[in-house]
């Protein structure tokens, strides 16, 4: 266990937070590698890491459930057109079909930069660096995720346009939200919709606030990433120029 002084000797050493360290080389998301860690899963240099205040420097040894653990390779990012009936996780207690078991098995391990939920498609951003994800995930980069929403009941385009002053649903407050109808015939519309925080079913759970129930809903841009014609089930890197350039940058 790491004391103070030794925290800021270390930082000062380029040693680098294991929890860190850990989701830069894809094995999961910072918060889920603290997890592994709190489990005694985590082993660096021959002693089981007790504390996420432990760094890890060139040449430790890191083992991930007795699985040496690479260095972090250079961020990459890839565009996936998730279909509907996938769960975005790595494994379900159910035996439910995910998206990581669809994916090519070329792939390296990757994580997603937030989540589609089961019934929902289209635009899903996968990394191997979990740090990255995690900070694409958070709403003060400003990225507006935008989605085609099939609803059912009559559209209030005067409710639609109030959502810009965000709405509480059940006790949660949801944020500035962007809706427009794009065409509607008798009680069908599809909407074109933007949100910046992504909150769990967001979209559901606000289009149910205003009487109006989801069928499908569809993601097509993630920021400045756009689903376009990717087909259904298929993944395509972004290069590293346009990571470079698209990317926000660290402030």
């Amino acid at each position: 266990m790491t004391e103070k002084g030794g925290y800021e000797a270390a930082k000062g050493e380029q040693g680098e937070r294991i929890a860190k360290y850990l989701a830069r080389a894809g094995i999961a998301s910072r918060r889920d590698a603290e997890r592994m860690i709190e489990a005694g899963r985590v082993v660096h240099n021959g002693a089981t890491v007790a504390h996420p205040a432990t760094f890890v420097r060139p040449g430790d040894v890191i083992l991930v459930d007795g699985t040496p653990v690479s260095e972090p390779a250079r961020t990459r990012l890839w565009r996936y057109h998730k279909p509907d009936g996938l769960l975005t996780t790595h494994r379900d207690p159910e035996g439910r079909p995910t998206v990581f078991e669809k994916l090519p098995p070329d792939l390296p391990r990757v994580v997603s930069v937030g989540r589609l939920d089961l019934n929902s498609e289209g635009l899903l951003l996968l990394t191997n660096d979990g740090a990255m994800a995690r900070r694409l995930e958070l709403p003060t980069t400003g990225w507006h995720r935008r989605y085609r929403v099939r609803v059912y009941g009559m559209v209030d385009s005067d409710k639609l346009a109030a959502l810009k002053d965000g709405i509480t649903v059940e006790g949660v407050r949801y944020g500035p939200i962007t809706a427009e109808v794009d065409t509607a015939k008798g009680a069908n519309a599809w909407l074109s919709v933007s949100i910046t925080e992504g909150k769990n079913r967001e979209i559901r759970k606000v289009m149910a606030a205003l009487g109006l129930e989801t069928t499908r809903l569809i993601r097509v841009a993630y920021g400045p990433f756009q689903l376009g014609s990717l087909a259904r089930g298929t993944v395509a890197e972004i290069t590293g120029k346009v990571l470079r350039e698209q990317l926000p940058k660290d402030k």
